[in-house]
């Protein structure tokens, strides 16, 4: 049985925050006689501190202040208007629905005598190490939040959290908690960047003026969802890609979410990102706390991408599995668009022979192994193997794998269930439902009540046996639906909406207890592409697939909007079949690579179909992208060129961490009319150093010199001539000893 405690430790929340190295975290500071905090770290100053009310108001966030800089004391601000009370146009750290508040708040409960008032102020506080803790309490009621502040001294970007506690005689329900509230002072040209999608087309980086009112982000999907992801930016009007100020945020969390960004009435800015309150109602007995997901804040002044470069360091620093050094990623094979659902032990051996030939370096063996599963009607949760399929199991084939060179991996989808399956025909009780109500399916599926401890233990159970009795180095973890029905009929109803939070927490759990008991095994978040992709999986889970769709001109403006907000070292890109199932569009092998070599790289294609010119380009530019992986995957990347906004280029720049190596990805949709290019100038070398130059793939102007100054690589620049529909080149730089 899964072990409680080891659960709640799981919870994103603590683990990604405790388990930041102390040396990595900020210093905080307290004044008492100016009654202001203070954290600063990679030049980033965030500071707050107690109003004459008893208030916690923002005091600043954003660049370096001197050390010796007055912050307080914070003299609480009047009312507006009566329309506008105080309390909501000023920029206060954590409020609760009360005292007239009309905005977002960052608390809202409800009292068994009706009241759903509440009115927080500062009780106390503790620095601790490198975290601020402070205790808010409503100003009747024992109701209590305590907020937790920790900062990256290399990056700056803050983990904010919150705790509410039930000290009163009775239940409260929490019908609305946020992880933060974040405050930017009044100005009048901010603009909101955010991320929206739908399945196979995620990713798209969305751009607006910051008006008067609410911008509401969220989901009510059960899961990060694709629609919108949990990430915002705050530029300014003259903030471009490489100069002027962003403050950014990402929320730590897989389920139901919300980020509201308000404009309040005298142009204030304020973030609220918490639990998604829509059908949210948690209740609290007497002495139960509810802890919010972590919401990080950073801020940059080198622009948008100075702002996913701080993102990604941190990421890799303190989020992923392996931090602060996480697993290279391997390049892989999956067999999906060869076989689909007919798998089978022989014609899975064979395409492994071919993909070794290639230099893969693990085989995933996709969906139809087990169970009655023939097709997507039937199977799911019955996870044992197929007998006809693998008359002596899996072993012959994973031995045969590894005899290979290969690592082996297997597609699982735990939280799924099929009408048809023995799973579901033992268990109709253990699906999300509501008692005597229709039971939606989405591709012939419903969701496992993953909130109750008998089907978190199942799960638990089959799959620690499937690793425990075979040599799987990985699993393709997958989700392909949406919630519906979203209750819990087996617990009193005033218990069943706890279910949004029990349900992730109980995730996390089994993901943690599956890497604890097999440590070596590496595990993807999939859900039908990129509707699970967030700072809160990404703890416990070693890659991610953006997106479905995998047409390689597609996936330049996908990949570019995924690393605003999240590492290359998590995104997997395959290079699959043309025409491309998506577009029918047809692309040579080449630019499919070089499209799948800005991340982690894939092989998703039907061998069986390819000749021997595609195995030996293939083969050739594995070989290749092994020599610039790390730097790709774990380097500073620069967009220089954006495919968005019918841009006919696209062009990337991987740095590594010690700028001894630079990659080039230069791509062009087409060409027309002679039109010449212009020369491409880098960023981020030394410009000091001596680069060499080495074409991967494609070529540039003959007059270039094959050894140049980085200087000169980021003043005068590389001409690329591609002439044609599609073309890409690939450049390595490295510096000369």
């Amino acid at each position: 049985m899964l072990d409680r405690r080891r659960l709640c430790l799981a919870l994103l929340s603590g683990a990604a925050i405790l388990s930041m190295p102390l040396k990595s975290r900020a210093q905080p500071a307290y004044n008492d006689r100016q009654k202001a905090f203070r954290l600063d770290g990679g030049g980033v100053t965030y500071a707050f501190g107690i109003n004459t009310k008893g208030q916690l108001e923002t005091l600043h966030w954003g660049g370096r202040l001197g050390d010796g800089d007055t912050l307080g004391p914070v003299t609480a601000r009047g009312d507006h208007s009566s329309f506008d009370l105080a309390i909501s146009v000023s920029p206060l750290e954590y409020s609760g629905f009360g005292g007239g508040m009309v905005i977002e708040p960052g608390l809202k409960v409800a009292c068994p005598d009706g009241s759903r008032d509440v009115v927080l102020t500062y009780l106390s506080h503790s620095l601790e190490g490198s975290t601020i803790s402070v205790r808010l309490k409503d100003i009747a009621r024992n109701i209590y939040v305590d907020l937790r502040y920790i900062m990256d001294a290399d990056t700056g970007i803050l983990s904010r959290s919150a705790v509410v506690e039930n000290r009163t005689d009775d239940w409260i329900d929490v019908q609305h908690f946020a992880a933060a509230i974040l405050n930017l002072p009044v100005n009048d040209d901010y603009r909101l960047h955010y991320l929206t999608g739908r399945w196979a087309a995620e990713w798209t980086l969305q751009e607006r003026p910051l008006e008067a009112g609410s911008t509401v982000l969220e989901s009510r999907r059960g899961s990060t969802g694709h629609q919108n992801n949990p990430w915002i930016a705050i530029s300014r009007a003259d903030t471009d890609e490489e100069d002027g100020p962003v403050w950014f945020g990402a929320l730590g969390w897989s389920g139901s979410w919300r980020i509201t960004v308000d404009k309040d009435a005298v142009g204030g800015v304020h973030v609220v990102a918490g639990y998604n309150p829509f059908d949210f109602d948690y209740r609290l007995a007497p002495g139960e706390t509810l802890e919010s997901p972590t919401f990080y804040a950073g801020y940059s002044d080198h622009g948008m991408g100075g702002a996913s470069r701080l993102m990604h360091r941190f990421q890799r620093n303190h989020i992923l599995p392996g931090h602060p050094a996480p697993k290279i990623r391997p390049v892989l094979y999956n067999s999906w668009e060869a076989t689909t659902f007919a798998v089978d032990a022989r014609g899975q051996m064979a395409l492994a022979e071919k993909a070794a030939s290639l230099g893969i370096e693990r085989f995933v063996m996709d969906d139809g192994w087990f169970g009655g599963r023939n097709s997507d009607k039937a199977g799911l949760g019955d996870w044992w193997v197929n007998p006809q399929k693998f008359p002596k199991g899996l072993k012959p084939l994973i031995s045969k794998v590894r005899s290979l060179g290969m690592e082996f991996g297997l597609w699982v989808e735990p939280e799924m269930v099929n009408a048809d399956s023995d799973l579901y025909r033992a268990h109709p009780d253990w699906i999300i439902n509501f008692r005597d109500r229709p039971r939606t399916e989405g591709r012939n599926q419903m969701v496992l009540n993953l909130a109750r401890p008998d089907v978190r233990d199942h799960l638990l159970g089959v799959l620690d046996s499937l690793l425990r009795d075979h040599d799987i180095s990985f699993l393709k973890w997958d989700y392909n639906r949406n919630w519906s029905e979203p209750g819990w009929p087996d617990v009193a109803p005033d218990q069943q909406p706890k279910l949004y939070v029990e349900y992730i927490r109980n995730l996390y759990g089994l993901l943690a207890e599956l890497r604890r008991r097999h440590p070596h095994v590496e595990i993807e978040s999939c859900a039908g592409g990129g509707g699970r992709v967030d700072m809160g999986i990404m703890a416990l889970t070693d890659q991610v697939w953006p997106s479905d769709n995998t047409d390689p001109y597609d996936r330049l403006t996908m990949q570019e909007g995924f690393s605003h907000a999240y590492a290359p070292a998590v995104m997997m890109a395959w290079v699959t079949d043309s025409p491309n199932w998506v577009n029918q569009r047809s692309t040579s092998l080449a630019y499919r690579f070089l499209s799948s070599m800005q991340g982690g790289l894939g092989i998703g294609a039907n061998l069986n179909h390819w000749d021997k010119s595609d195995f030996a380009t293939a083969k050739r530019l594995i070989a290749e992208y092994k020599t610039i992986r790390k730097t790709v995957q774990h380097g500073n990347l620069y967009r220089l060129i954006s495919p968005r906004n019918g841009s006919n280029r696209s062009v990337t720049l991987s740095v590594s961490a010690d700028k001894s190596q630079a990659v080039l990805f230069a791509f062009v949709h087409s060409s027309t009319k002679l039109d010449a290019l212009p020369a491409i100038t880098l960023r981020g070398l030394d410009p000091r150093k001596i680069y060499s130059i080495r074409v991967i793939e494609g070529g540039f102007d003959p007059r270039t010199p094959p050894t140049a100054s980085g200087a000169y690589w980021m003043t005068h620049g590389l001409s690329v001539p591609q002439k044609g529909d599609f073309q890409g080149s690939l450049f390595g730089f490295e510096v000369q000893i």
